[in-house]
This record gives C-alpha cells, structure tokens and sequence, in this order.
C-alpha cells in the first residue's frame, strides 16, 4: 500500500524572474516505509518536504497521501487533514514554552476533543514507549534537547498519523542526543510500522533509513537503499554526496 504518490511534480515560483524549484519528479513512499531526502542546499528538497506536508502547493503534477490528493481541500478541510493524517517533527522541536511535556503531547488529541480517559491512556503508553515518563510534567525548557525532540516524536505520532515528516530532527542536537532521536526513530519505524519521511543534510541521520532519494537542481537525481550494513549504506550516502557537490557543511562530520 502506497502512502505518499507523486507523479510528475513540478514547483515554479513566480517571482520577478520564475524560478523552477523542483522538475518532474516521481515519489512513493509504501506503508512502513522509512525515506531519506537528501541534496545540497537549494536542491528543492524542503520545497518537496512542504508541498507533500500541504504547507505549499504544487504547480502542476499529482500529489496523493494515503490515496488523497489534499491540495483540492477547502482550508477547514485542509487543517483536519493535516491533524489526522501527518505528523511533524522540526529541528527546532516548536514546543509550546507555557505548557508542560504532557500538555505538548497532547495538543494533536484535544484539539480533536478527544475525551481526556483516552487522552491519559495514550499518553502514558506514547512516554513509556519513548523513554520520557518521567519529565511528563516539566516545562520544555527544564528538558535538555534530545528530551525536547522525543516529546516533538511522541506529539507527532499521539494520533496515529499515516505519515510522519521530519525536517532536519537532529539540527539542533549534539551527536550523542542525534544518535538517539535516529535509533528512536528507526526503532518506531520497525516496530510500529509508522511511514516515515525525513529530510536531511545528515548523512548519519540518512543511514538510519531504509531508502534515501538525492535531488539536485530540482530533479531526481539517484537513489540507494540500505542493505545489511548500516555502516556500508552511510559510506555509499557520502560517496553519492560527495558527487552532487554542494557546501562543506552539507555533509555531516560524524563518523557511524
């Protein structure tokens, strides 16, 4: 079963010159599936992160989530959409300061009104999962930044999303604390069979997938999959890297 269906994606935008951020692209993403999006700044992969999260639209080519096309959706529409079929995770975690690691938790269920026996039953068992129980009930800056990335993972997967998109999860996180949020992330996409799609400069984070398609320029550019060797798939995502070209500091410097 396909959740993600993109045929012939194409993104213009119409400034005083009009620049084609992406160019034909194709994209499924199965049910289970963990996928990498990689390319060097400018390459159009936020651009595709945004127009298949419905944050941005596209300008021609078809785009389904779990069989929807939801760029056709009146906002109301759109806004419910987004509630019950995606999940977001950010490198910047965007926490609510004046709420509590639980109260975090659990914006997807109340907005939805959710009865609160529910709501207690499913975060108790998201935090057991997640290894973060036992902060459930300090504010987000008496947490350190891999504890403020598990509570964004647990707020994004509380409603059981079809699709969970993650933009740069280990940005803002030192590699011990990134090592962790991937090895989580990876574990949920295992066990939990939860459809995830990350994008990344990271190529550390990247080997934590099962699968990562390069862009560049706006177009499809190649793909890998990972085989058995975790190890042996981030030295072929460097190699692959290393080709597109791009800044320095679009590669990661740490070692798997």
């Amino acid at each position: 079963m396909e959740i993600v269906n993109v045929r012939d994606l194409c993104k213009v935008y119409k400034e005083k010159v009009a620049y084609e951020a992406l160019t034909n692209i194709d994209l499924t993403i199965a049910k289970g599936e963990f996928v990498g999006i990689m390319g060097p700044s400018g390459s159009g992969k936020t651009t595709l992160l945004n127009i298949i999260s419905t944050i941005d639209a596209p300008t021609s080519g078809d785009v389904r989530i779990n069989g929807q096309y939801p760029h056709d959706l009146f906002p109301e529409q759109l806004a419910a959409f987004r509630r019950k079929e995606l999940g977001f995770v950010f490198q910047s975690f965007n926490l609510l300061n004046t709420l509590t690691v639980e109260e975090n938790i659990l914006l997807p269920l109340t907005l939805e009104g959710i009865p609160l026996k529910e709501m207690d039953i499913k975060v108790k068992a998201i935090a057991q999962k997640l290894g973060i129980s036992d902060i459930l009930q300090k504010r987000t800056y008496e947490i350190s930044g891999g504890q403020a990335q598990r509570t964004a993972i647990a707020r994004a997967l509380i409603h059981d999303p079809k699709l969970v998109l993650a933009d740069e999860p280990t940005g803002n996180l030192d590699s011990k604390a990134a090592r962790d949020v991937m090895e989580l992330m990876a574990h949920l996409n295992r066990t939990e069979q939860t459809t995830m799609m990350l994008v990344t400069h990271d190529a550390m984070a990247a080997s934590y997938c099962n699968r990562v398609v390069f862009i560049k320029d706006g177009k499809f550019h190649n793909e890998i999959e990972c085989g058995e060797s975790r190890e042996e798939f981030y030295q072929k995502i460097i190699h692959v890297l290393s080709l597109l070209g791009g800044y320095r500091h679009d590669v990661s410097s740490i070692r798997v």
